[in-house]
């Protein structure tokens, strides 16, 4: 059953949870983070937020070779609505209203070096190699992000150039920013930073290149005097094992995976760092500290990919399969995709007791100039001034010609910068815009990504839900009670059912259908098939399990969409029609929204020319909530 419901009315009891009365909603207290006060009241219903949990300022090697000279004060004053400039002179500003909440995530590897070897008078200065540090010539870059980038792959701390003071003072300035912009009620930020190991792999010898294992860390509250970087130990699981340790001493903190998509099929693999079979041990460990994993950024999406999932007609989605900074294609078939982990951690749960991939989602920018580009219309890439303008990243014909005939585009271009995506966003279900509320809600998993758009979804699972519930107007404080939210286990004996919430973002298009992804294991091998649940434009899904073309259209000469098809909202009961009683499943949602102009189309359109022929025209944006797992009982 799909309920379409009027647009103010369901806009007011989606943000506010369906809140019961307002003593109700006085009662529910939240601890405060160190450093933090009362701001908002706690909504026991919860409300969403979105926000941005990896960012890169002048701090990181890699921004600040490509002329970046941002801070993490300007990252946060571009989350709160304000003007910042890009390396090329003009404005970077959100098309939409502020973030909620953010971290700065500035590599720890080499934190602030770059800066510091171009400042007069200081020792790093005056080494050999910050003579060749700084340029705006892109091969002279290309070749000083190598140098270091070779370094941090490796692991190594290079005699007379790596200085802990360097890192100490800059990493004290992060966290200082961080105190300094956090407004409870209104905006929160976290202290963070990458953990940027690489893994040398196939094909690959010299440089950055290789298998990413990239993880982002947040701290809840207060932080240490130094962060864990991969030059300390290139081991993921090290930074585990720290991060046990800083809790115990009360800095809480959780790690992010990021670009599965090109770690060369490390990131989910079925074996330890070193090559030993997985535990229980290590299952609980890897969970403990990382419950959440990035499925989409400007490096592309790490949901599936169409070689492993050949019957989805949406998994071919700003796919990007080149390692970092090289032209060498991931692997794709032994652990990059996110839906494959699922059904392996489903399969290791069976086997060994635990569930080491037993991930929420979000998405986030990974943007490398201070502020996220997630809006299509306006897209400035992600590093710089090499891939700053349409020219540099493929999506118009260099040197001012009108048209593709003949043009060879750049191989950086054609092979990374093209492939960039315009993406993504953090949303979280939390009872109040705070430090501890938002934490605990990632902790717990009740999160959701989207490619830049504000959708917001709901996603709960019950035994006792029904079709029914769905007019209730305290249906989500009900589902709360007798349910599960997204991120979430429903253990016990019966199919569950499962209410879908969704509505568009007023900037964006309309909704065009929502989707439940089920992921299970028959007989040890993986198995997942996509069911469309609610369809807009009163469709109803065939005997597939597929809504009708809603005959949504993009006009390629103007960038305008349909304007009379697709759904404000779309709200659904869903039972799995396939249950297998004791068997072990995951269940995520996908909503799409109507087809829009991909960013390098917009480009194109503004340059007078058309669009690169070897990119997607138009794409459709879209949400993934974190699953709720079905764990049957004897």
């Amino acid at each position: 059953m799909t309920h379409k419901l009027p647009v103010l009315v369901a806009l007011s009891a989606l943000i506010s949870g369906c809140a019961a009365d307002k003593s109700e909603t006085a009662e529910t207290k939240i601890a405060l983070a160190p450093g933090e006060t009362a701001g908002e009241e706690a909504n026991p219903d919860r409300n969403v937020y979105f926000g941005d949990l990896h960012i890169h300022t002048k701090n990181s090697f890699d921004a600040y070779i490509f002329n970046i000279r941002t801070s993490p004060n300007d990252a946060y004053e571009f989350g709160m609505g304000g003007t910042i400039k890009h390396p090329l002179g003009y404005d970077l500003k959100l098309e939409g209203p502020p973030l909620d909440f953010m971290a700065v995530t500035d590599h720890a590897a080499y934190l602030g070096h770059l800066e510091a070897m171009n400042t007069a008078g200081t020792k790093l200065s005056k080494l050999d190699m910050a003579k060749n540090m700084f340029s705006t010539d892109s091969e002279k870059i290309m070749a000083a992000f190598q140098l270091i980038g070779g370094a941090v792959r490796d692991g190594k701390k290079m005699d007379g150039v790596y200085d802990p003071a360097v890192v100490g003072n800059v990493w004290k300035q992060i966290v200082d920013s961080a105190e300094k912009y956090n407004k409870p009620g209104k905006f929160t930020t976290f202290a963070g930073y990458e953990y940027t190991a690489v893994r040398l792999t196939h094909g690959e010898k010299g440089g950055f290149a290789g298998g990413n294992l990239h993880r982002n860390v947040i701290f809840r509250g207060s932080a240490p005097d130094m962060p864990f970087a991969a030059i300390d130990s290139p081991n993921p699981e090290d930074l585990w094992s720290w991060m046990d340790d800083q809790r115990e001493a009360g800095n809480d903190a959780m790690s992010i995976p990021h670009n599965s998509n090109v770690s060369d099929g490390e990131m989910f693999k079925l074996e330890t760092y070193n090559g030993q079979p997985l535990t229980k041990v290590y299952a609980e460990k890897r969970i403990r500290n990382e419950p959440l994993v990035e499925i989409t950024q400007v490096k592309g999406t790490s949901e599936t990919h169409p070689s492993l999932s050949p019957n989805d007609e949406w998994a071919d989605f700003e796919i990007y399969e080149k390692l970092l900074g090289s032209m060498v294609t991931s692997k794709t078939a032994s652990g990059d995709y996110i839906r494959q982990a699922i059904a392996n951690g489903l399969k290791l749960t069976l086997e060994i007791g635990a569930d080491p991939f037993h991930f929420g989602f979000i998405g986030s920018s990974d943007t490398h100039v201070a502020g996220g580009s997630f809006d299509e219309k306006s897209f400035w890439s992600k590093i710089g001034i090499v891939d700053g303008s349409p020219e540099s990243r493929g999506s118009i014909p260099p040197g001012g010609k009108k048209s593709w005939e003949g043009v060879t585009v750049d191989p950086r271009a054609a092979n990374w910068f093209s492939r960039w995506s315009a993406s993504g966003y953090a949303a979280v279900w939390a009872e109040q815009n705070g430090r501890e509320a938002i934490f605990d809600a990632m902790r717990r998993k009740e999160t959701y990504a989207t490619t830049g758009t504000r959708i917001k979804l709901r996603f709960f699972g019950g035994f006792g839900f029904n079709e029914t519930m769905l007019d209730d107007p305290e249906m989500v404080s009900k589902a709360y009670k007798d349910g599960v939210p997204m991120g979430g286990d429903l253990v016990g004996k019966k199919a569950p059912g499962f209410i879908i919430w969704a509505m568009r973002d007023a900037m964006s298009a309309p909704l065009q259908r929502v989707q439940i992804v089920k992921v299970w294991t028959d007989g040890g091998a993986a198995k997942e098939k996509v069911f469309d649940v609610a369809c807009s434009d009163d469709g109803t899904p065939d005997a597939n399990f597929r809504c009708p073309d809603n005959g949504a259209k993009v006009d390629l000469s103007n960038c305008s969409i349909s304007a009379d098809k697709g759904a404000p909202e779309l709200k659904t009961f869903w039972r799995d029609p396939e249950h297998k009683a004791g068997q072990r499943a995951s269940f995520y949602v996908r909503v799409l929204e109507n087809p829009v102009c991909r960013w390098s189309t917009w480009d194109a359109l503004r340059a007078g020319v058309s669009p690169n022929p070897a990119l997607q025209k138009t794409i459709q944006e879209r949400a993934w909530s974190s699953p709720i797992w079905y764990v049957p009982t004897a």
